[in-house]
Parts: structure tokens; C-alpha cells; sequence
């Protein structure tokens, strides 16, 4: 934890199989460059000695992964929640940009009404290098529950009430969770765009979403189905094809960029 006295407004938990703590000490490193106090809690089924000695140096608390990724994340957020003010997770290879966490929380506090804030994320490869920036838009929360989803989680806060009156991430999902919980915490308040770029999201070949696109598609259908109303679901056939060929394109298009990279 950094600071002392009482705790910081912001819990950031980090998932991982403790598989590759390189890019873990990345993560950890973007998290506590911050220029706000964040408490970091890193859940994981690997306790060694080396990732045990990562999670000091960068002071933060080591749990055990209850077996799962939305699990996982639960966890440790709900060991805490009652502590802060906002809440989030980012994955072990994923990276904030330098103000990501000011930039986040400012947006909160300006508007009590907000239960999500969110911004542009930036695509890398596994080297680290620029491959293009998904930028959200304010307009991303109005075609979420039929539309592509265009928020990136990494990067994104939640207020820590409308994250308890949820009941967190819904363990049935795999992949989609994280879109899942953005559309039932729609229902408490707005999403709002920072405007700004908060995070990088490194894409390689074990990433889960991009290693089971077909899953993930399956889910998010799941998931838009579920806050549709009960006639938007019987039509929603009509858009979901499109959507799903509109998914895969970018998906390729990534792919096109990293691989062009990798040959130069």
C-alpha cells in the first residue's frame, strides 16, 4: 500500500498465474508511477518465492486465486471493498499511462451520477510496440447493449458502492464479464469517457481474448441478451451477425498490424 494513515481511495486488483513476472513487474511499475495513492492486491495460485518477493518490492498484498479469473478479481476486490472509494483490475501484462489513475478518479468525483469511467486504451504487442489506440468515445455506452463493445476494461474505475450493489463479476463468464458487469452497472448510473488515454493492453498470442475470440462472442451475445427487453431479444438476430463479422474484422486487423511488426 502506498501512503499511511488512512487508506487510499483506489483498489486496483491484478490477477495472474505468476507465469510471467516480467511483464507482471511492468504492470506493478505503471501502477505505482501513478501521482494517486493505490492500494495494489495481486491474486494468484502461484505463491514462489519469486513472485512473493515482486509483490513486496512493489508493496502489494499476495492472496490465493480461488480458481477462476472473475473469481479471482471478486476476491480481491471484495477483501477490500469496504476500504475505497473505487475499485478496478488490470491484467498482468497490461500497462496505465502515466496519470491514468488522476485522470479516472477526477471524472468520478465531478460526477456524483457516474458509476463507471473509462478511456482510450492503447494496443502493443507482446515487444511493447504501438500497434493503434481503441478510442471509446462518449457515444460507446449508447450502443452497448447491441453494438460492439468499444469501452476497454484496462484502465477503467468503478465506484466502489455500485460495484457492491451488483454483487461484483458474475463467475458464469469466462471472457464476457467484464462487459456483462458494465451493462448491469449501466442500470445504476452513466459511463463516462475521460477523454484521454489510460491504459495499454498488450496483445499476443495467450492473451484469452484473443485466444478465444469464439467463446468470447458467445458470451458477450449472452450477456447483451440478458439487458435487452424482451422484444429487443427476440429481434436481436438481426444485428447480432453483423456485429459479430464487424468483431472479427478488427480482431484481424490487430493481428495484420502485430505481424507486420513482428516481419520488420
Amino acid at each position: 500500500m502506498t501512503g499511511t494513515g488512512a487508506s487510499p481511495e483506489v483498489l486496483l486488483v491484478v490477477p495472474t498465474l505468476g507465469q510471467r513476472n516480467d511483464l507482471l513487474r511492468l504492470t506493478l511499475q505503471s501502477i505505482r508511477a501513478q501521482d494517486v495513492a493505490t492500494e495494489v492486491v495481486v491474486v494468484s495460485p502461484s505463491h514462489d518465492a519469486e513472485l512473493a518477493a515482486l509483490c513486496e518490492e512493489f508493496e502489494a498484498e499476495l492472496l490465493p486465486d480461488p480458481g477462476s479469473l472473475p473469481g479471482a478479481i471478486n476476491y480481491g476486490i471484495e477483501r477490500r471493498l469496504s476500504s475505497h472509494a473505487y475499485v478496478g483490475w488490470l491484467n498482468d501484462d497490461d500497462l496505465l499511462e502515466p496519470g491514468s489513475v488522476a485522470t479516472t478518479t477526477s471524472v468520478l468525483r465531478e460526477n456524483p451520477d457516474a458509476v463507471v469511467t473509462f478511456g482510450s486504451c492503447r494496443y502493443i504487442d507482446a515487444g511493447g510496440r504501438h500497434l493503434w489506440v481503441s478510442k471509446a468515445g462518449a457515444w460507446a455506452p449508447r450502443i452497448l447493449k447491441w453494438g460492439p463493445d468499444l469501452i476497454p476494461q484496462p484502465g477503467m474505475l468503478v465506484r466502489a458502492d455500485a460495484w457492491r450493489a451488483i454483487g461484483g463479476l458474475d463467475t458464469s463468464y469466462q471472457l464476457a464479464f467484464d462487459l456483462d458487469l458494465l451493462l448491469r452497472l449501466q442500470r445504476l448510473g452513466s459511463l463516462l469517457d475521460t477523454g484521454a488515454i489510460v491504459s495499454s493492453f498488450r496483445w499476443h498470442a495467450d492473451s484469452l481474448t484473443v485466444d478465444d475470440r469464439r467463446t468470447n462472442l458467445a458470451e458477450s451475445e449472452r450477456a447483451k441478451r440478458t439487458a435487452l427487453s424482451p422484444f429487443a431479444r427476440k429481434v436481436a438476430w438481426l444485428w447480432e451477425p453483423p456485429v459479430r463479422w464487424a468483431t472479427n474484422m478488427a480482431v484481424r486487423e490487430v493481428n495484420r498490424r502485430a505481424a507486420r511488426l513482428s516481419a520488420g
